[in-house]
């Protein structure tokens, strides 16, 4: 008996065809990163005041600067002991019915009562053209500035689970194509909505099927390469969303009205759609599902490419899964080591998702220049990917793990007190912090396939990721409700999360020297599955020829 894994050190484990299909697929990642975190742009609320129509035709008449105008509109309010100008409040004055003359410094109005804003409202734009100023969402309706961030993740939610169910049962390749399909004809009816409620119909369409498409991806580039190539691919995979979070503000910099950028951002899926003719199925999916034939056909192209000679043993190939070739939900919690996986990597999914967006978001509500602040939060990203290569090999997945979970849980609480006069030393420990989640959540992904068996790989990544998309459904209003109350309570329900979550991880087995499990019998007994690994490895010592096998196919430590 012959398995992929053995056919995959003959035909390459990394060679040209598995690299041409990584770079493509990771080319989904960057608009991925626009979708998830754009909202800090396209959501952007700048200062606004209640609109006054009589005052806006006697400011222009009398050539008066906003400011002055916005002094007869608006009263002030005491906030933390300042006073500031509100935003939510008017004079009730009725102007037209009043002498008011240009000159109007000795106009007294602190005992004028007051009243909700009733005509509108006044933006200072700043060249920033944002779904909020258009549809007015500040004040009373605020709240619906979360619910575009919520909708999203209900589509998360839902979308995850049933491309990930559509994954293991019809293919990786084609739900791929057809979430993409779906993303690039959301994206773009969201960039010509009529109206708010269309726009968040449009919105979770959009999210049923980015982050599904996203993790049908992750899923294939992971099983057609060598295992000893797995965490890498999947670290740079993710990466690739970080490079797509330094790509934005520049994007938003140059493209000031949100529904260009949001046209920007989704034209790239309706490219992914040419994948068809460039991306196979995964062999390793088709075994699942007793395709051999179609599984042989893909394997021999892929040597071809690789410029490698497949042996005869190939019409031997065949899954040791292939009895297991319906994907349930119930696969995920009938044993006692699936259900412990299950709980605590959904868990981990929940608290990244919530740390993540809530750091990210929380830029667009402090002071300071949103483009460089969000272009130095997206730099600390990139050293997550080489702390993870650098020590997932040499200490193993669950320290690391736990470690950057327990950095970004210590990290949101120290920025919390820390007084608002050191901004340079909350920057830093904040940016620690965006570090250490940024790793939690890349090792999060990874691991989670570490822990499946293939027939349910897919489904389980899903399942488990739909907690991810709950925390995002809760993030905006965690965040911008709570800061009302105090601006850094957020970083406190946040540090609390991340503890939890690096302690669970502890529970989890470690995955450093353990192969890709087949059955779920190989991840309640892992110790069946180094055992039979060992002994396919020597099945293929005595396949090949000594001198190839110990040229050109070293099998490193087993990952």
């Amino acid at each position: 008996m012959t398995t992929f894994d053995n056919i995959l050190d003959e035909a390459g484990k990394f060679g040209r065809c598995q690299k041409r299909i990584f770079a493509l697929l990771c080319m989904v990642s960057m608009p991925f990163s626009g979708v998830y975190v754009g909202i800090v742009f396209q959501g952007f609320t700048p200062d606004h005041w209640c609109r006054d129509p009589a005052v806006v035709q006697r400011r222009q008449a009398c050539d008066w600067s906003p400011a002055a105008g916005r002094r007869l509109t608006v009263p002030q309010v005491n906030r933390s002991g300042v006073l500031q100008q509100s935003s939510c409040e008017q004079y009730e004055v009725d102007w037209n019915a009043t002498a008011l003359a240009c000159d109007t410094q000795a106009l007294d109005l602190s005992r004028t009562p007051t009243r909700a804003c009733k005509e509108g409202w006044e933006y200072d734009y700043e060249g920033r053209q944002s779904f909020v100023t258009e549809f007015d969402l500040v004040c009373s309706n605020a709240w619906l500035v979360d619910m575009y961030q919520a909708t999203l993740n209900v589509g998360f939610l839902i979308g995850s689970i049933t491309i990930g169910y559509l994954a293991d049962r019809f293919g990786r390749k084609i739900s791929f194509l057809m979430a993409n399909l779906l993303n690039g004809i959301a994206g773009i009816l969201m960039a010509v909505a009529p109206n708010y409620a269309s726009l968040l119909v449009f919105r979770t369409l959009y999210g049923f099927g980015v982050k599904g498409g996203w993790m049908v991806g992750y899923v294939l580039i992971t099983e057609i390469v060598g295992v000893e190539y797995r965490r890498t691919v999947g670290v740079l995979y993710q990466m690739f969303f970080s490079v797509g979070i330094l790509l934005l503000p520049l994007l938003a910099y140059f493209i000031t009205d949100w529904r260009w950028l949001q046209m920007v951002i989704s034209v790239p899926y309706v490219l992914f759609l040419s994948y068809y003719w460039f991306v196979p199925e995964s062999p390793r999916w088709l075994l699942s599902q007793n395709k051999n034939a179609e599984a042989i056909e893909i394997t021999e192209a892929m040597a071809k490419e690789n410029k490698r000679t497949l042996s005869k043993n190939i019409e031997n190939l065949t899954d040791d899964n292939s009895q297991y070739c319906s994907a349930s939900f119930m696969n995920l919690i009938r044993t006692p080591k699936m259900r412990k996986h299950t709980l605590i990597l959904s868990f981990n999914w929940f608290t990244s998702a919530v740390v993540y967006q809530g750091l990210i978001m929380r830029l667009g509500i402090l002071e300071g220049n949103i483009y460089m602040d969000f272009l130095i939060s997206g730099l600390v990203e990139f050293p997550a990917a080489f702390l993870i290569l650098f020590t997932i090999e040499r200490v193993g997945r669950r320290i690391p793990f736990a470690s950057a979970n327990i950095v970004a849980g210590a990290a949101c609480f120290i920025t919390a007190f820390i007084p608002d006069n050191f901004i340079w030393l909350k920057t830093v420990v904040a940016c620690i912090g965006r570090l250490g989640i940024t790793v939690a959540f890349e090792m999060v992904v990874f691991v989670n396939t570490e822990l499946y068996p293939t027939f349910v790989r897919n489904l389980g990544v899903s399942v488990c990721s739909t907690l991810c998309d709950v925390g995002g459904i809760i993030a905006p209003f965690l965040l911008y409700r709570l800061a009302v109350i105090w601006l850094e309570l957020p970083l406190i329900i946040f540090g609390s999360l991340a503890f939890v979550a690096g302690g669970l991880v502890l529970l989890l087995p470690e995955t450093k020297g353990v192969p890709l499990p087949d059955t779920i019998n190989d991840i309640e007994f892992p110790e069946r599955l180094k055992e039979n690994a060992a002994l396919k490895k020597q099945q293929l010592a005595n396949l090949l020829p000594a001198d190839d096998f110990s040229t050109n196919n070293k099998q490193p430590e087993t990952v």
